[in-house]
């Protein structure tokens, strides 16, 4: 929905989820110094030929892409904006974004490769969070896992807040936004330094065009705002699975302004299932975090995009 609203904005275009953003910068030492011609060629067949990349989704003329990375700066942030500069062309529009829930853990990777670049975070009750992903089609795991993806995102938001600082971080409430959308739309618009355009209001008429048609899960995106779906975690979940987000995440409940029901206590063993659940995923996070230091030292090029404008 919010990549919709700032997809109607005339001057920013964000384009639908795709998959070579990080993928390109965790494969970056396998592209080999972008100084060479032949590396960028490599480098752009890997993210417009891929089937993985999701590149399809963009409607791109994928030569010309590929023709534009070739001729640009030998940086990889520089050929993936090229590639998201390309679709804000497609509409017309000077400025360009990218969305995807992923990104909350790897902020200083894509800070790195767009050093100007300006984080926005929404944040939603984590209760609702947990229901809506237990019934993703595509998503495999359980409300343990979705449970300590929304702490991590919520952990990860506030330490980008202290870090990059009010012109760089603006975080927005999902329940504010869709009760009063306009108000909300604004100050992200300052914070963006666009003016305001109330198209941004009306998110679904644009989505035939924003949203693949293939993301069945994303249908709502074409109905009007509604809160109809806010705090439905009441019924979506089990009273076990309530009992357990607030028992383990409460406390960040209360902190980003969520009453907590009280609903009983968590069954037995949840608490320590969760634990080893979270445990397993901090050092998953901490392995990837030592592998791009490895990286570091050994990447053949720079990765700062250098596009100008």
């Amino acid at each position: 929905m919010l990549q919709l609203m700032l997809h109607a904005h005339p001057r920013i275009a964000i384009p639908p989820e795709t998959r070579f953003l990080m993928a390109a910068y965790d494969a970056r030492c396998d592209f080999g110094d972008l100084a060479e011609e032949a590396n960028r060629l490599a480098l752009a067949r890997w993210i417009v030929d891929r089937k993985k990349t999701r590149f399809g989704d963009l409607g791109l003329d994928g030569e010309k892409v590929v023709q534009e990375i070739v001729a640009g700066p030998p940086t990889l942030g520089s050929a993936l904006a090229i590639v998201l500069r390309a679709y804000a062309a497609r509409f017309g529009k000077p400025r360009w974004g990218d969305k995807r829930p992923g990104y909350f853990q790897r902020i200083p990777a894509l800070l790195r490769m767009f050093p100007d670049a300006q984080v926005v975070q929404l944040v939603r009750d984590g209760r609702d969070c947990v229901a809506s992903l237990k019934e993703m089609d595509w998503y495999k795991q359980d409300a343990f896992h979705a449970l300590s993806t929304w702490v991590e995102s919520i952990e990860a938001g506030e330490r980008a807040a202290k870090t990059l600082g009010p012109g760089a971080y603006h975080r927005m409430y999902y329940e504010r936004l869709i009760g009063d959308p306009g108000t909300e739309l604004k100050s992200l618009c300052a914070f963006l330094g666009e003016d305001f355009d109330p198209a941004m209001c009306e998110p679904e008429q644009i989505a035939a065009v924003a949203v693949p048609g293939r993301k069945v899960w994303h249908q709502r995106t074409h109905d009007e705002i509604t809160t109809a779906r806010s705090g439905t975690w009441r019924t979506r979940l089990t009273p076990a699975e309530i009992a357990l987000c607030e028992s383990v995440a409460g406390d960040l409940l209360r902190e980003h302004g969520y009453e907590i029901s009280g609903t009983g206590r968590p069954e037995r063993g949840d608490h320590a299932r969760y634990r080893r659940v979270a445990a397993h995923r901090r050092l998953a996070t901490r392995k990837r975090e030592i592998l791009d230091l490895v990286r570091r030292r050994t990447e053949p090029s720079d990765v700062t995009a250098r596009l100008t404008g």
